[in-house]
């Protein structure tokens, strides 16, 4: 029987999988070297709070028993970011949660879409959020940021620059030049990757009422991209001003200013960044990687001060998101991203025969205790076989029981030396699979 691929949820094979393993530990042991706790939550969240947050229905799975009728189970659905999920978490645990709360939450997510290259219905995502309590101070919109990029510049990927802009300029620009739809302009602006400058101010037009030359204004305040504080000079230059604006102005430059003071080129200036989620209130960000910039934005996110409240209580916060499946699926399907081996095995046990079997198993047994991961073989084929098979999974050591004693082969090179196997230890860079790009 002939089985079909399941479009938009990917599956990989062991090989692929110790990539994406490796890249998802080096994101959770960076985001704890920053100080970040780690969270998980339940992969269900109500209907009517997923449906809150600005995304449309048609991308929510609803969960549902086969029978039993309409029950509380039919108002489930299964969480389309990891967002959505800290806001309630925030509100039923703040009583035991210290502030500021530093989370990183790496989980899948579902989104009913329509699957393409680096967009899937199951995928990976990984968060990092700080939430305060009543307040939030700014400098974690300068740390969130750099926090990924160290995380990324620890993956054998090439260099993911943030570009940053500020809700806050966008909408006092906006309103200084007159139009008063501003989520509605944010939302169209949001658009300019995808469809361009022309149609975009035609849709600014049609769909929140701009005339001709605000739309062009707010084409030309899109179009400024600098890799320092320069941009404030050149929106000035466009001759509008109103409080909103210089708040924005004033807190992206400082942005840009501090975080490349700690990460120098780590982030640009980039105004045609509109998210258009409705719940970011200040700094915004997204990313691209070098050489692959028709992926879109591998990491976005940006400062909300309204999305999780509580009567009087309010949490602001700021976090970015990693597409972590969007990022592994291009270089592992393009071969870009391997690992050393097939499987985690650092030593294959040869069995010269089944009445020997025992001894190797405790051979194994004895490397496991040292951490050393280690699998005996299947049958007491010629030793030459043996190797084939470790030499197939790409095991670098093959060990077996000799006249003369323990023997360990670096199967590699060739060499054989005596080894007990309660001492012997393979190189540091052999102990376990390691992930390298394909140019290495």
């Amino acid at each position: 029987m002939k089985i079909a691929p399941l479009s938009g949820f990917p599956e990989y094979l062991p090989q692929e999988r110790i990539v994406e393993r490796s890249v998802l530990d080096t994101l959770r042991s960076t985001f704890e070297l920053h100080g970040f706790s780690e969270v998980e939550t339940r992969a269900v969240e109500p209907l009517d709070q997923l449906l809150r947050k600005g995304e449309t229905s048609k991308e929510i799975y609803l969960l549902s028993r086969l029978q039993g009728g309409q029950d509380q189970d039919a108002q489930l659905g299964l969480h389309f970011d990891l967002t959505v999920p800290l806001a309630r978490y925030v509100l039923e645990h703040a009583g035991k949660l210290d502030f500021p709360f530093k989370r990183y939450q790496i989980q899948k997510v579902w989104r009913g879409e329509r699957p393409q290259d680096g967009r899937f219905r199951e995928f990976y995502q990984a968060d990092v959020d700080v939430v305060g309590q009543d307040t939030l101070a700014f400098h974690h919109e300068v740390e969130l940021p750099l926090v990924m990029v160290d995380a990324l510049s620890k993956l054998p990927i090439p260099k993911v620059t943030v570009r940053a802009s500020n809700r806050k300029l966008a909408q006092g620009f906006y309103e200084a030049i007159g139009i008063e739809d501003t989520e509605g302009t944010l939302r169209v602006m949001d658009k300019l990757d995808k469809v361009g400058a022309s149609a975009v101010a035609e849709m600014l037009t049609e769909e929140v009422g701009a005339n001709a030359q605000q739309a062009d204004l707010a084409v030309q305040l899109a179009s400024i991209r600098t890799s320092d504080t320069s941009f404030a000079d050149r929106v000035r230059a466009l001759g509008y001003h109103s409080e909103l604006l210089d708040a924005g102005l004033e807190e992206l430059t400082r942005l840009v200013d501090e975080a490349n003071a700690l990460i120098p080129g780590s982030l640009q200036a980039d105004l045609s960044i509109a998210r258009g989620l409705d719940y970011y209130t200040g700094s915004v960000y997204e990313s691209t990687l070098e050489g692959h910039e028709d992926l879109g934005s591998v990491c976005s996110g940006g400062r909300y001060d309204n999305l999780v409240a509580q009567g009087n209580k309010k949490f602001p916060g700021v976090g970015l998101s990693i597409g972590v499946s969007r990022l592994v699926s291009r270089f592992i399907g393009r071969g870009l991203l391997q690992a050393t081996r097939k499987v985690p095995t650092a030593v294959y046990v040869a069995v010269t025969d089944e009445a020997e079997r025992l001894h190797a198993e405790k051979i194994a047994m004895s490397l496991r205790a040292r951490g050393i991961a280690a699998d005996v073989s299947p049958n007491s084929q010629k030793f030459g076989k043996q190797i084939r098979n470790a030499d197939r999974r790409g095991i670098p050591f093959v060990w077996f029981t000799a006249e003369d004693g323990e023997q360990v082969r670096d199967i590699r090179s060739g060499e054989q030396v005596p080894a007990d196997p309660d001492v012997w230890e393979p190189p540091a860079a052999d102990l376990r699979p390691a992930v390298v790009s394909s140019d290495e």
